[in-house]
């Protein structure tokens, strides 16, 4: 099976894939101004990758309700299925925003200069969608993990 992970927001789309090693990795998030341009990048994603299922992040409440954000979810999911007519599995995304910016934050160099430097990256990371991509790779990962366990990994060469 191939994956292709969705974050989906009103602005920007962020994107991982995942093939039969089951190691999700993040793509370039869908950008393009106009959601007909997302919807282009998306199906070139598709078509490029031969991806066989979608992942779209489930914005859940904290108490495993669906919340008005779910709504909106659900007519891209809704979109997504009409278009390309692919299985689609929603996958709990609570939290994982916040985890992909704390995982940039951390993989930034630690000096006093990186303090600045870290406002200006976040906003970068932001605008670029590559906040949007790594919020879509936790998602498919935990998806993965939850269906078929972490993936295997061959041990370090020491």
């Amino acid at each position: 099976m191939r994956f292709l992970g969705l974050d989906y927001g009103a602005k920007r789309w962020g994107l991982s894939f995942a093939d039969e090693l089951g190691l999700a990795v993040p793509l370039p998030a869908a950008l393009a101004a106009t959601v007909e341009e997302r919807f282009a990048h998306l199906a070139r994603e598709i078509a490029a990758r031969r991806v066989t299922d979608l992942v779209v992040g489930y914005p859940f409440n904290m108490d495993g309700s669906a919340g008005p954000a779910a709504r909106a979810v659900d007519a891209y999911i809704a979109e997504v299925e009409r278009r390309f007519r692919l299985p689609v599995h929603r996958a709990d995304e609570r939290l994982t925003s916040h985890q992909a910016e704390a995982d940039a934050r951390a993989a930034a160099p630690h000096r006093a200069r990186a303090a600045r430097q870290n406002v200006a990256a976040r906003r970068q990371a932001r605008a670029t969608g590559e906040v949007d991509s790594r919020a879509a790779t936790l998602i498919l990962q935990d998806f993965l993990d939850a269906r078929h366990g972490p993936a295997l990994l061959p041990p370090d060469p020491e």
